[in-house]
């Protein structure tokens, strides 16, 4: 780790408009310490992907960003890589009808009994379209670096993992809520007015805060529900299997926390929360490994760590560089959703940061408890 101009950095791979990004959001006088960089920091829009932000009286919309509470849920079996039928193929086939997947999809013939409980016990005043949303798309995939994986981990067990977060509903609240900061912040003079913050104590504050918190619950719930069904499908199609524990973590989110006796905003924006002997989920990119840790409880990150690969370009760079035939040629041997992969060109890992060396660079983050491999891979698109 290295700290410069407010920003205590961990990563070793970056690019200058990242770390320039960072410094700008680590002048701001709300901030309650340095900012946190996490090895897999790369440029968002807003804040910093993969920045943990610490701030007094005060939150940034942008710094959570607009898919709030994006994160991941790992399902470990008692099943073993020689318990597989010598085909996931049809699985694929399973996957493909129980978890929808794409931009704007969701449940096609009305919300199942299980999403209308949750919205019925966890209510929240919404505007005609982000109901419709919140309904349809509660248990749904999304689009993008989304996924749905089967895995098997360095002894051979089986695991399910999953990426999502709150869908069409957290993205319209965020939207309406990042705009309003943002004219305030031009009306301020700000120098980035992406980072315009809402003060505790405003009507502005405690409208984003309740949304926000409840967007989290809506992201947590979401994978529940997909990783639920996939796992009742496939104990069904193997023909035996127990699950033996989840882990269930967001990576874009923020939450009241007590660092060095204070207690401040902490704001993950493309970071997992890892307090000592917590456990967190670090996917890697399409076709490469991921990892279940043991949070080491580090305060100088803020007992954080990274949530992911990081992206290294742009999708549309991505696009432009590599084919469907390189895409397939690092997917060989895995069962997944080859039929989409001129759409799936921009999640090619040549695209993504190393995750080893992201691995290495948070030795004193995260103690790695499970490498976990590919077999199965279907991403949404």
């Amino acid at each position: 780790m290295r700290e410069l101009n407010n920003v205590r950095n961990w990563a070793s791979d970056i690019e200058e408009n990242t770390r320039l990004q960072a410094e700008r959001t680590a002048r701001l006088d709300i901030l309650a310490g340095p900012l946190a960089l996490m090895p897999d920091a790369h440029l968002g829009m807003g804040a910093t992907i993969g920045s943990v932000i610490p701030t007094e009286g005060a939150i940034i919309p942008s710094a959570v960003g607009v898919d709030i509470g994006c994160g991941m849920v790992a399902t470990e079996t008692d099943l073993k890589a020689g318990d597989l039928p010598d085909s996931l193929n049809p699985y694929m086939g399973t996957v493909r009808e129980i978890i929808p997947a794409g931009v704007g999809k969701g449940h096609e013939y009305g919300p199942p009994a299980s999403v209308l409980r949750w919205l019925r016990n966890n209510p929240r005043e919404l505007t005609q379209k982000q109901a419709a949303a919140a309904s349809k798309q509660l248990g749904s995939l999304g689009s993008g670096n989304h996924f749905f994986e089967v895995c098997l981990d360095e002894r051979d067990r089986v695991w399910l993992v999953l990426h999502s977060g709150s869908r069409g509903v957290g993205n319209q609240l965020a939207q309406g809520h990042i705009k309003i900061a943002r004219e305030l912040g031009k009306q301020e003079g700000l120098e980035d007015p992406e980072l315009m913050h809402f003060t505790q104590g405003t009507p502005e504050f405690e409208s984003y805060i309740g949304d926000m918190l409840w967007a989290q619950e809506y992201a947590r719930e979401n994978r529940r529900l997909m990783v639920a069904a996939a796992i009742l499908a496939f104990l069904e199609f193997v023909g035996k299997g127990a699950v033996t524990r989840g882990i269930n973590c967001h990576h874009n989110f923020a939450q009241i926390e007590t660092h060095g006796g204070q207690e401040v905003w902490i704001t993950r924006k493309g970071a997992v929360e890892v307090q000592e002997g917590q456990y967190g989920i670090i996917p890697g990119s399409m076709g490469t490994r991921s990892y279940i840790v043991k949070g080491r409880g580090n305060p100088l990150s803020y007992n954080s760590c990274a949530h992911g690969a990081g992206r290294r370009m742009s999708r549309t760079a991505a696009k432009k560089q590599f084919t469907a035939d390189d895409l397939r040629a690092h997917m060989e041997g895995k069962v997944w959703n080859d039929r989409d992969a001129e759409r799936l060109i921009d999640e090619i890992p040549d695209s993504y940061k190393d995750i080893d060396q992201v691995m290495a660079d948070q030795e004193d983050l995260v103690t790695v408890e499970h490498t976990l491999s590919q077999i199965l891979n279907f991403k949404g698109q």
